[in-house]
């Protein structure tokens, strides 16, 4: 009997050892990580240099408490972050994990206002769907109501706006006026809620688990960033799963060119080697709330030396290796193998992404983008489905958390084009499984 318990209870094989994108069970048996687990593994599993760092920094101190010493490792993995963000976010604040980073970030935007003598704002504006995290603040912002509905009686819910998910809603998404029909949203929800009391606008450059890798219509990025300016609002940018080179850039607003007022980053940022997350900020903002008595906020393993050594070591393998040009150049090819699919199966209904951050959905008629049966429980099946055929990817409910289904198959950014057909193969054979099972719902 096992005394741990997760969120599903699936048996699983026990985990034997991971090098490169595989992973392989006690039986001897090879997975394909498709998912890289959950958006993590950014440089695939084992890689010699990260460990050879992490074994280097053992051999030196694994802790040292943030108020008691300043580390080589947390000063080089801050400069490393400062260097590789647009010009003016230069101060990095670390921590354990997405969920963290995401609470930093609100908690630095109050505590600026506070400063600024705006103590009237505190809402902060979010999309529906949205995914920030799991700790009560993050839930707060988080528009994916399986996971919300339990906890509300315990938590300030935030404003909520339409995600733009312009396929569901029949609009094209190169057209500046669907860009700016959404951006509009974000606006007219400021000026309901009254600016005054606006702190933040949060939100995901390229969508994560609970839109599936959505990219916004063109114009939206620089039309949320004027409205922000135009009304005081500081601007979010979630990228704890679009940032660390994922998308092809460092972070996702930089396909834009947008610049938020604060970014939250983790999951490949550590890629899997340790729990790593940051929150990044720029001066202006963080010399005004130290010079009035400091941040009130912290995490014991904040900045820790062995994570930032091995995080640094992350960074330095994600440019020695040029991955980011990596996952834009695969990307765009494991991209058009999956658009391919859609001429196969008519009910893949949308497939989209950046670089190695890439998600197909499910429909159960193209032309009304309409979902299938709830019942169905589509996105767990093919998860299984595939799981058979050593295939691991990522699945979520596309609206809003009970209905809708789309899976995200995002590999580490190692990835060749020779593993995409390997992926492709067994994707085929699990849908091909999957249409079979299901043919008189698809028919």
């Amino acid at each position: 009997m096992s005394h741990l318990f997760y969120l599903s209870t699936a048996k699983r094989p026990v985990l034997d050892r991971a090098e490169g994108i595989y992973m392989w069970d006690r039986d001897g048996r090879r997975f394909i990580d498709g998912s890289s687990g959950a958006m993590v593994s950014n440089i695939g599993h084992s890689n010699p240099a990260v460990l050879a760092a992490m074994r280097a920094q053992m051999e030196k101190s694994t802790f040292g408490y943030r108020l008691h010493f300043e580390t080589e490792p947390g000063e080089a993995l801050a400069a490393k972050v400062a260097a590789l963000c647009p010009a003016g976010l230069d101060k990095v604040f670390f921590v354990s994990g997405g969920s963290e980073a995401v609470e930093s970030a609100m908690k630095l935007a109050r505590q600026y206002a506070v400063v600024r003598g705006q103590a009237s704002r505190w809402k902060v504006i979010s999309r529906f769907p949205s995914y920030h995290g799991s700790t009560l603040g993050a839930l707060s912002v988080t528009g994916y109501d399986p996971l919300t509905d339990p906890f509300k009686p315990m938590m300030v819910a935030m404003p909520k706006i339409p995600a733009p998910r312009a396929y569901l809603d029949g609009l094209d998404m190169d057209d500046p006026a669907t860009g700016a029909h959404y951006a509009a949203m974000l606006e007219a929800q400021i000026l309901a809620e009254g600016p005054e009391t606006v702190l933040a606008f949060i939100h995901e450059p390229v969508g994560g688990a609970s839109t599936g890798a959505l990219v916004p219509p063109v114009g939206y990025m620089q039309a949320v960033r004027e409205i922000c300016d135009k009304y005081g609002v500081l601007l979010i940018h979630d990228e704890v799963m679009s940032g660390g080179g994922r998308v092809g850039t460092f972070l996702g607003g930089d396909l834009w060119g947008v610049v938020p007022d604060i970014v939250a980053i983790s999951k490949g940022f550590g890629a899997g080697y340790v729990p790593l997350g940051a929150m990044v900020a720029p001066s202006w903002m963080v010399d005004a709330v130290q010079a009035a008595g400091g941040f009130l906020h912290g995490h014991t393993y904040a900045g820790n030396p062995l994570a930032c050594a091995a995080g640094l070591a992350v960074l330095e393998e994600i440019g020695r290796c040029d991955l980011m040009g990596n996952a834009a150049r695969v990307g765009a090819v494991l991209k058009a193998r999956l658009k391919a699919l859609m001429q196969r199966y008519g009910f893949i209904g949308d497939v989209r992404g950046e670089g190695l951050l890439l998600a197909f959905e499910l429909v159960a008629d193209r032309e009304t983008m309409a979902p299938l049966p709830a019942a169905m429980k589509a996105f767990d099946t093919l998860v299984e489905l595939a799981y058979a055929e050593q295939l691991i990817i990522y699945a979520r409910r596309t609206r809003g958390g009970y209905a809708g289904d789309h899976f995200l198959v995002c590999p580490p950014m190692i990835t060749t084009e020779a593993q995409v057909d390997e992926i492709m193969e067994k994707l085929t054979r699990a849908l091909d499984r999957f249409a079979a099972d299901h043919a008189a719902v698809l028919a």
